[in-house]
């Protein structure tokens, strides 16, 4: 063998390495590659599906908020009605007759007098002259103050034991605060 054929050979085998080492390296240069691939597939689908459940999470957030709002805004809505409607009895209360209002008035005494209370009438109470001769007035040996205050019509009692508040304005809101909730399950079916 020449020289030439040994150095020949030798390129020769050096090329074949070469290129079996080329080869090895871009297979595993397209392992590589397609490992990283995998992995950011992955991960992309990981992320992808973390946003997907983060906006549904924002989106129920959201949601239950906008619910919470609006049924904040109904029940004000239907607590202004009831406010509405509790005013005009007020104010029918105030306009009541004289028949009406003294009707009224003995039952309040009636059921609510004690002996020797004092009857102090509401500055825009007009049928004081005549509640004062309502029979249960002497039944119960009662007083009528001289003394005016200002209250939303009737009259408060004050005894020895204790006052009650028997204007309108306090007769309603005991009324309210046992027929509100049927009144509002009435009023909005």
């Amino acid at each position: 063998m020449s020289k030439e054929a040994i150095v020949e050979r030798i390129l020769s085998d050096a090329e074949a390495e070469a290129a079996a080492i080329v080869k090895e390296a871009e297979e595993k240069a397209e392992n590589i590659v397609a490992e990283a691939r995998s992995r950011a597939e992955a991960q992309r689908k990981r992320t992808e599906r973390e946003t997907a459940e983060r906006c549904k999470s924002i989106a129920d957030g959201k949601a239950a908020s906008a619910r919470l709002d609006s049924a904040k805004i109904l029940l004000a809505e239907k607590r202004r009605v009831i406010d509405a409607i509790y005013a005009r009895a007020r104010e029918r209360l105030i306009g009541l007759s004289e028949k009406e209002c003294l009707s009224l008035t003995e039952k309040l005494l009636s059921e609510y007098a004690e002996r020797g209370d004092e009857i102090v009438f509401a500055e825009n109470y007009g049928y004081a002259s005549e509640a004062a001769r309502l029979p249960v007035v002497k039944e119960r040996a009662l007083k009528i103050s001289s003394e005016r205050i200002k209250i939303s019509g009737g009259f408060v009692l004050r005894g020895e034991i204790a006052d009650k508040d028997l204007s309108y304005a306090a007769l309603l809101e005991a009324d309210r605060e046992e027929q509100q909730a049927a009144l509002a399950a009435e009023l909005f079916r």
